[in-house]
């Protein structure tokens, strides 16, 4: 069935968990300082689920008949998350633009869920990703100092 009301929601939340994939690899590579350890592991599971999650939202985007565009200058161009800047990322401030980046895309997509009413199983999908993306969150949150 094809729901080209979907698609503007569904790449949208595309661009925006790739994005966030990169931004966590980025700061796993540069965190340094005291919480190390637990903000390297944490980012761990974050680029997992945020790689998991947008392959989910790209299959989605093909079975309502789009076209995902998950090419780095699509994501640079429309991705709304802050670019956390080359070089090294203490720990706290790592903690915070994170935290800041999973917000920021959890509330896009909740934003674009009432756009979806006739078509349940994105909006289903969509919902399990917030619900993802806000533990997350919650989980880097607990690591502030």
């Amino acid at each position: 069935m094809e729901h080209t009301s979907s698609y503007p929601a569904l790449q949208s939340a595309l661009t925006d968990l790739i994005d966030l994939s990169l931004i966590g690899k980025q700061a796993h590579w540069n965190v340094h300082g005291t919480h190390f350890r637990s903000v390297h592991l944490e980012l761990d599971e974050l680029i997992a689920t945020a790689r998991t999650a947008s392959d989910d939202v790209a299959e989605r985007l093909r079975a309502v008949g789009g076209l995902p565009d998950g090419r780095a200058g699509t994501v640079a161009k429309e991705s709304q998350i802050a670019d956390p800047g080359a070089g090294m990322l203490d720990d706290d401030k790592t903690i915070a633009l994170v935290t800041d980046a999973i917000a920021g895309v959890a509330d896009r997509i909740e934003s674009s869920l009432p756009s979806l009413e006739n078509d349940l199983p994105t909006q289903d999908l969509l919902i399990s990703i917030v619900t993802a993306l806000n533990k997350a969150g919650w989980m880097f949150a607990q690591q502030r100092s």
